[in-house]
């Protein structure tokens, strides 16, 4: 079995930062390969940011310079900092097991102009 809990999320600015945080709980053959990915209201859901277990991370084109994933192995948490935060950055935010397809419940970012 495999349980994310995402936290973090929140009201800000643009142009103001949040970090998320994502906890994982279970197995551990399923930790190592993480993603995030959001969906904003009436959209559907999409990429942002993979890390894989060497550390390797990409990003969607809409974020890369601003956001920044990375992993806590002893901690097994995965966390995605979010700089220059933008209205359209708006959405909920899930973190993924890639290994065991497994997803969080999420947690809302919300950006105001």
């Amino acid at each position: 079995w495999v349980q994310l809990v995402e936290s973090g999320g929140g009201s800000v600015q643009a142009g103001g930062s949040l970090r998320l945080a994502c906890a994982f709980f279970g197995n551990s053959d399923c930790w190592g390969d993480m993603s995030w990915h959001r969906q904003a209201p009436g959209k559907e859901r999409e990429f942002v940011s993979r890390i894989d277990s060497f550390g390797r991370t990409s990003y969607a084109a809409s974020v890369k310079g601003r956001f920044t994933i990375s992993q806590d192995n002893a901690k097994n948490t995965l966390h995605l900092q979010m700089n220059s935060l933008k209205p359209n950055d708006t959405a909920m935010y899930y973190c993924k097991t890639e290994a065991c397809t497994s997803w969080g419940k999420g947690t809302l970012v919300t950006i105001s102009s």
